[in-house]
């Protein structure tokens, strides 16, 4: 038995990392291509690089590690079967339950360790990643001017050249037109007939040679808010053989973001911290429930003091607080111009409540999300590792079944299950996030589907199910039609006979 286990273990575990590493590279490529207009252009060393797709192949291990074991299993188990090994083993006297045996333990140490992933893991490379992406997505792109078209790349100038030669880098036909001067943005341009531009190693400054050029600048008196006519025909120009010029470029360089601005997102948090995060989201929530209450209260059960503070000299009249008070005859006592000041107080007084009380449900939807999907991270950590151990109950017995390996038609079984999959799961997670449906009900909807097909699946193949032979259904079909044509042979044959009678 044990060596029967060691040669299960064998074949299981070399496609195992297989697959794992490709749907790793697939699902790496897929991140690429959804960040590549924030990553081109913006001169990267390979060192950030390298770390950018460190941290992206780390975060998308929940997901490759799911479709590896459902495709490993399927193209173990599928070519024991096409070999007709696994019918040897069930020959010998052991069940498919047995045989699958050392592969289970190996599922739920996977699983294990998939818990411990999500739970100290993923959470760091995720603040690892985001904070990345976004220094580099605050990077301005790398200097490169282009012929026939403005650059923009330094702040309040516009660079436009002819032409440029890509061994020396000399540029032709240059135009520099000077934006410094906010009142009249077009008032200092610079055409000159080439130049070359030099950058520092650190890109934090950038020289410009000109040569043979001329500089034409209008004087216009920044303090006035208006230019006349006089200020905008008094201008100079001048000619140079040579200018040299400093920019300082602000942006071009990588600076990492503090990576505190995104510790308190519900992605980089364990379950510790989940739960920390959680009841300190309640107890703000249950403050603005209880400002609401108080505000509400006011609103509606407040005293009238406009009175008093248009004429403080009034005397002041005792009210028995056990008396009604009419405010109809109250208000009809008043005088027109009284009862209007008091209908502009009262409108007045609504929007402000009113505005008061849309802040503060806006603060509580706010919580309210927050903590939802707090409790959506903490389910999260669970369901992946759920996820392994479908999976697996799901590819063996299916492999099982069809008796195909390779990666044929494993492949395509295992992707239209983890479509299926990850399109049940993605609806549960919208539904939850929504306030459709409970948080737990969305987060484990894909795995209440899938589990029970996982249970049949395995049920069939230990039963030497022919649910997906193809030969069975043809057989079953020509046998229910040679039925149907011998019923109807016997129909007339019975109903010639019965004619024949009624003739004599």
């Amino acid at each position: 038995m044990k060596k029967l286990h060691l040669f299960i273990l064998k074949s299981y575990l070399g496609p195992l990392a297989m697959t794992f590493f490709i749907s790793l590279f697939i699902l790496v490529m897929q991140f690429l291509w959804r960040y590549v207009d924030d990553l081109v252009g913006k001169g990267l060393d390979f060192l950030t690089l390298g770390e950018l797709l460190f941290y992206a192949s780390v975060q998308v291990i929940p997901m490759a590690l799911p479709l590896a074991i459902l495709l490993a299993s399927l193209m173990t188990f599928g070519s024991l079967g096409e070999n007709y090994e696994l019918t040897a083993i069930k020959a010998s006297g052991v069940s498919l339950l047995r045989t699958m045996k050392p592969l289970i333990w190996v599922t739920i140490i996977i699983s294990v360790l998939a818990f411990g992933f999500s739970n100290n893991v993923l959470p760091w490379a995720n603040l690892k990643l985001y904070t990345l992406l976004w220094s580099v997505k605050q990077k301005k792109p790398e200097l490169e001017i282009k012929e026939q078209v403005f650059y923009d790349g330094i702040e309040d100038f516009r660079i436009k050249i002819s032409s440029k030669d890509p061994e020396t880098g000399l540029m032709h036909d240059v135009m520099i037109y000077d934006h410094r001067d906010n009142r009249n943005p077009n008032s200092n341009v610079t055409i000159a007939d080439s130049g070359k531009l030099q950058v520092a190693k650190d890109n934090g400054f950038m020289k410009l040679t000109l040569m043979d050029g001329v500089r034409f600048e209008e004087n216009v008196q920044n303090e006035r808010k208006r230019i006349n006519k006089r200020n905008q025909q008094r201008f100079r120009k001048d000619k140079f053989k040579r200018q040299t010029a400093l920019f300082e470029m602000e942006g071009h360089n990588l600076e990492r973001s503090d990576e505190q601005l995104f510790s308190s997102h519900d992605r980089m948090k364990n379950l510790s911290q989940l739960s920390d995060g959680i009841d300190t989201l309640d107890f703000q929530k249950n403050e603005v429930v209880s400002s609401i209450s108080k505000q509400t209260d006011n609103f509606y059960f407040q005293q009238r003091r406009y009175q008093q503070r248009r004429n403080k000299e009034a005397p002041k009249v005792s009210i028995d607080s056990s008396a009604v008070l009419n405010y109809d005859s109250l208000f009809q006592s008043m005088s027109t111009h009284q009862q209007m000041i008091a209908i502009e107080g009262a409108k007045r007084q609504v929007q402000d409540n009113r505005s008061q009380l849309e802040g503060k449900l806006s603060r509580y939807r706010n919580y309210q999300t927050k903590i939802t999907k707090h409790y959506m991270e903490v389910h999260r950590k669970f369901t992946l590792s759920f996820a392994c151990f479908i999976f697996f109950f799901i590819g063996a017995p299916l492999g099982a079944i069809i008796r195909k390996g390779g990666l044929g038609m494993p492949v395509v079984i295992s992707v239209l299950f983890f479509i299926f999959y990850y399109i049940v799961d993605t609806l549960g997670v919208k539904f939850a996030k929504e306030g459709a449906w409970q948080v737990y009900q969305g987060m484990w909807l894909s795995s209440a589907i899938l589990f029970p097909l996982g249970a049949f699946l395995t049920y069939k193949s230990a039963t030497d199910s022919t649910l997906l032979n193809a030969d069975a259904y043809i057989i079953f079909f020509q046998k229910l039609f040679k039925r149907e044509k011998f019923d109807l042979k016997n129909r007339l044959d019975k109903e010639k006979e019965d004619e024949t009678i009624s003739k004599t």
